[in-house]
């Protein structure tokens, strides 16, 4: 198993673990937008994950899109990390790095002051 911790993504348990918070939404919008609060910004206690919905004006379907954007970021949290498959470098790899480093070394050969007779 991996050790990274698992979340759920039913939605009673995220209104559960969620801090719910409503603020005034920014834009245009005039009086209505400006008189109400109807952003909503949803915090996921055990993750930390913080997501905000201001997209339109009313304050219900913020909280609904606010909750799809949550599940969406703790599915792609939940997936499992592909393992890396260590692999060698080919020849023409390691004969373009050896190439590159003697270019380095003479360059660096030639920085040197030349001996005193």
């Amino acid at each position: 198993m991996n050790s990274r911790q698992r979340y759920s993504v039913d939605r009673a348990s995220l209104e559960k673990d969620t801090r719910i918070q409503f603020f005034r939404g920014s834009g245009p919008g005039g009086q209505r937008r400006n008189r109400r609060e109807t952003g909503v910004r949803l915090r996921h206690l055990p993750s930390g994950i913080a997501v905000e919905a201001e997209d339109t004006r009313s304050q219900a379907q913020n909280r609904e899109l606010a909750f799809e954007r949550l599940q969406e970021r703790l599915k792609k949290l939940n997936r499992p990390r592909k393992r890396r498959i260590p692999t060698k470098p080919s020849r023409s790899a390691k004969e373009a790095r050896l190439k590159a480093k003697k270019i380095q070394g003479a360059k660096k050969q030639r920085r040197q002051t030349p001996p005193s007779e």
